[in-house]
């Protein structure tokens, strides 16, 4: 397991302390989770940049427009 030390202003230290305590957690198990969503909202657009540039735009706006279909 690595070591990541990171520099806040005091207010933001504060405020990530404030939200772990009020969810039960320690902060630096909130950094995890944080972390966690940060990479999966990365790997998502990543995976999605890598299938735009070999897809079919068609068929990718034919998905699109199912989506809103279901949506409304």
């Amino acid at each position: 397991m690595g070591t990541l030390t990171i520099r806040l202003p005091d207010d933001k230290h504060t405020r990530l302390k404030e939200l772990a305590q009020s969810r039960g957690i320690s902060i630096n198990k909130l950094i995890e989770e944080l972390s966690t969503i940060a990479l999966a909202e990365f790997d998502t657009h990543t995976r999605f940049k890598v299938m735009a540039a070999t897809g079919n735009r068609e068929e990718g706006l034919k998905i699109l427009a199912k989506l809103d279909d279901l949506t409304q």
